[in-house]
């Protein structure tokens, strides 16, 4: 299985421009704590990725320093080097990407690099809680169907 085909498609993003106050409004109001900073890109209805930006950036980069956060936009305050992940990624290498990099969300972008979603963590549990359903259903009908024919 790919990385396409589990992550979330509905993306939060905003613009390195965008105040950065408005962002973290954006975050309370969409009860997230990571935007995907995106510029956008001609002809295109989303945009390329350009950096992310935790509510932990906010508190680590602004509120620990006691900046002014109505001086700052999300570019002043995003990581500029996001780790992505392309759609055709397999789920293990994103993991493996995550791991090492000691995130929990990916932008996922497509072959022209523009953004089509994200992958957390949450989205592969899910997916690995419902592989785990489908075999302890695999057991109990086979213990079922066994109690029919012998019966």
């Amino acid at each position: 299985m790919n990385v396409g085909k589990i992550c979330r498609r509905q993306v939060i993003t905003v613009t390195p421009r965008t105040d950065l106050v408005a962002a973290a409004e954006l975050m309370r109001e969409q009860h997230v704590g990571f935007l995907i900073v995106v510029e956008p890109e001609p002809h295109a209805q989303v945009g390329r990725p350009v950096g992310v930006l935790t509510d932990r950036d906010i508190v680590i980069s602004v509120i620990a320093r006691r900046a002014d956060p109505t001086l700052l936009t999300a570019g002043d305050v995003m990581n500029r080097e996001p780790v992505l992940a392309e759609e055709s990624d397999s789920i293990d290498q994103a993991l493996r990407t995550m791991r090492r990099m000691g995130v929990r969300r990916l932008p996922v972008v497509g072959s022209r690099g523009l953004l089509t979603g994200v992958l957390s963590l949450d989205d592969v549990l899910d997916m690995l809680a419902e592989q785990i359903g489908q075999l302890s259903g695999a057991v109990r009908n086979e213990q079922r169907i066994e109690g029919v024919l012998r019966s």
